[in-house]
């Protein structure tokens, strides 16, 4: 497991040395699951420097991210999970603050396969997202995210978990 984590670090950090030309954040995460459960994030945000659908009331366009999350157990021992997902945004137009949705499909590697009472199934799981918040002029966003795991039926045990969380970017 230890190698696997190893291996999505380096790519996670290959990935961003060919992507340094685009616009680039550090995500910091805060949330709590349906179990109690806090989830802390750090994240890196890699715009994709296109749009779509550009009008007056605004524009879709989208970012990489990739994370690592660690999971503090309120019942039962912590756990740690390295993500990649990417995501759409549409963008509301607006001068200074720029209100925006969003929402992504990845996947994530969990370091155990059970999260307190929820049994994953598996290390490997999908990661949706939605969510929602405001960029500010500058660069830096707030937002709000839900985000389920679940292996998809991969595994027969697929409890899968929700979290909610605040978030703040910020430029590099």
């Amino acid at each position: 497991m230890k190698r696997l984590f190893c291996l999505a670090a380096i790519a996670a950090a290959l990935m961003g040395q060919s992507l340094t030309a685009q616009a680039a954040g550090v995500e910091f995460g805060v949330g709590q699951t349906s179990d109690s459960t806090m989830t802390y994030r750090l994240g890196m945000q890699f715009d994709w420097d296109k749009s779509w659908l550009q009008s007056d009331v605004g524009r879709l366009t989208g970012y990489w991210s990739g994370a690592y999350t660690y999971w503090e157990g309120d019942k039962t021992s912590s756990n740690n999970s390295l993500s990649f997902s990417p995501v759409f945004v549409y963008e509301f137009a607006g001068q200074t603050v720029k209100p925006y949705i969003e929402a992504g499909i990845g996947v994530a590697l969990f370091s155990h396969t059970e999260l307190e009472d929820n049994k994953l199934g598996s290390a490997f799981q999908f990661e949706d997202r939605f969510g929602f918040g405001l960029r500010f002029a500058g660069g830096h966003e707030v937002g709000i995210r839900a985000t389920h795991y679940s292996n998809a039926g991969l595994s027969s045990d697929n409890d899968g978990v929700e979290s909610y969380a605040l978030h703040y970017t910020m430029p590099l």
